[in-house]
């Protein structure tokens, strides 16, 4: 019996040791996730400036207004995530679940912003593909469409968050969730302002 004991004992003792061991882990597996997208990212936009070469290259392609309004929400829900973070950290539940629930909604209303702006591009007339389509347009879809699966991926990291904190699973020194969660939202917000800006001043 006693020899049971002090052997769970001693593997609750060793979980806590290696806690912090996984956490770096699963911060550094995040990291390089991050820097593999990004990498992928600069590969399209390098593409797309090679592509401004073509005889058939749109000039005069004007960013759609929902474009804009995405930005601003994004940007808040930035802001947001990262005012959520430092009250669950410390502990200051009900200010958290506020505001994680805003930035969740603000994360929302950038992907609908983002199928506005699709549908502005289709009624001036360039589609994806077909007849209809220049290079232009279509790397505009491909890369904005590829931004939104990882935005998505954001808003079901934040709903998980959501969910753990309203079952109080952050205590003090067991953030790590909300953490890389806040992390990769940033990193999402950064890569939409620089494709914002890129496809604004690359024309």
């Amino acid at each position: 019996m006693d020899v049971s004991i002090n052997k769970n004992f001693q593997m609750e003792n060793n979980l806590d040791n290696d806690k912090p061991r996984v956490d770096r882990a699963k911060k550094m597996m995040l990291w390089f996730g991050m820097i593999s997208l990004g990498m992928s990212f600069a590969g399209l936009t390098s593409a797309y400036v090679v592509s401004k070469e073509r005889p058939d290259w749109l000039t005069d392609f004007q960013i759609p207004e929902a474009f804009y309004i995405s930005l601003i929400a994004i940007v808040i829900s930035s802001i947001t995530i990262h005012f959520a973070k430092k009250n669950v950290v410390a502990q200051e539940s009900k200010k958290g679940m506020v505001l994680l629930m805003i930035t969740f909604l603000l994360g929302v209303a950038f992907v609908i912003f983002q199928f506005k702006g699709f549908s502005e591009i289709i009624a001036n007339g360039y589609f994806f593909t077909g007849s209809e389509s220049t290079i232009t347009t279509s790397f505009i879809y491909l890369v904005v469409l590829m931004h939104l699966t990882h935005i998505i991926a954001a808003l079901i990291a934040v709903l998980v968050v959501i969910y753990n904190h309203s079952k109080q699973k952050y205590t003090k020194g067991n953030t790590v969730g909300i953490e890389i969660a806040t992390t990769f939202w940033h990193f999402v917000d950064i890569l939409w302002i620089y494709l914002f800006l890129f496809f604004y001043f690359v024309r």
